[in-house]
């Protein structure tokens, strides 16, 4: 895993929804090394602890790459105060990311902040893929245009019917799964989602990875904080988010 310790410079800052904000970053060498499904880690201000986020797009010709996060802690609220012209100080990227070399349809599903990170891969993707967005309510939702621009199919559901299709990203996935071949799902979101998606992935014998959010220290594998039980056959271990993942077969996580 190749990761770099430098400034990026915020050259645009845009908020996308209420307290949910893009930033444009610009840092060459840090751009040339990502991927789909990875991660940076910002420190935020004086700060002991980093933030990570994860990379929503990714500019190589330009050099510039996008983060979309919710500023809800006392560390992501410090990050949205900053603007244009000043700069973050980045580690990264981080973590496994997404195969975005698959072959046939894919299947790219989205809850609340966990949204941001599939767009990249759907930008990277060499395969046709579809999208399920799913948000809290109309007021919530971000980067629909974004995804259309990239996905043969968007589809938008909210919590309270107030945008899309009313329910959760589940309810539509039985359906589609049900009728659509797809190759593989891969998705990021809040645990339960991803439990419930592994699920239904593998009732529908799709194969699932999913990108897993925890809270983080270091972010490079050397504390124990974003620890989460995995299996391989019937041997279960501690893995790393951060290190191994995010990114996860769906099967290999002990939910």
């Amino acid at each position: 895993m190749s990761y770099i310790q430098q400034k990026a410079l915020i050259v645009k800052k845009e908020e996308l929804a209420q307290g949910i904000f893009r930033y444009t970053l610009k840092n060459s060498e840090l751009v040339s090394l990502s991927r789909a499904g990875q991660f940076v880690h910002i420190l935020c201000g004086e700060k002991t602890l980093r933030r990570p986020i994860s990379i929503c797009s990714i500019d190589k010709e330009n050099g510039v790459f996008d983060i979309v996060f919710s500023a809800k802690g006392e560390g992501t609220h410090w990050m949205s105060g900053q603007n244009k012209g000043d700069e973050y100080d980045v580690l990264g990227p981080l973590g496994n990311g997404f195969d975005t070399d698959i072959k046939g349809r894919v299947l790219l599903i989205g809850g609340g902040i966990g949204v941001p990170p599939m767009l990249c891969v759907a930008s990277e993707i060499l395969a046709p893929c579809d999208a399920i967005l799913g948000f809290g309510s109309k007021d919530a939702v971000i980067l629909e245009k974004d995804f259309k621009a990239v996905c043969s199919n968007v589809h938008i559901t909210t919590d309270d019917g107030s945008f899309g299709r009313k329910g959760l990203v589940t309810d539509l996935l039985s359906e589609i799964a049900d009728r659509q071949k797809y190759s593989v799902i891969y998705a990021c979101g809040p645990a339960p989602m991803l439990k419930a998606v592994a699920m239904i992935a593998e009732k529908n014998k799709i194969k699932c990875c999913v990108s897993l959010e925890e809270r983080m220290g270091c972010g490079v594998g050397a504390c124990l904080v974003c620890a989460c039980k995995t299996k391989h056959g019937n041997i279960e271990q501690f893995s790393h988010v951060c290190k191994d993942g995010p990114v996860f077969n769906a099967q290999e996580v002990v939910w």
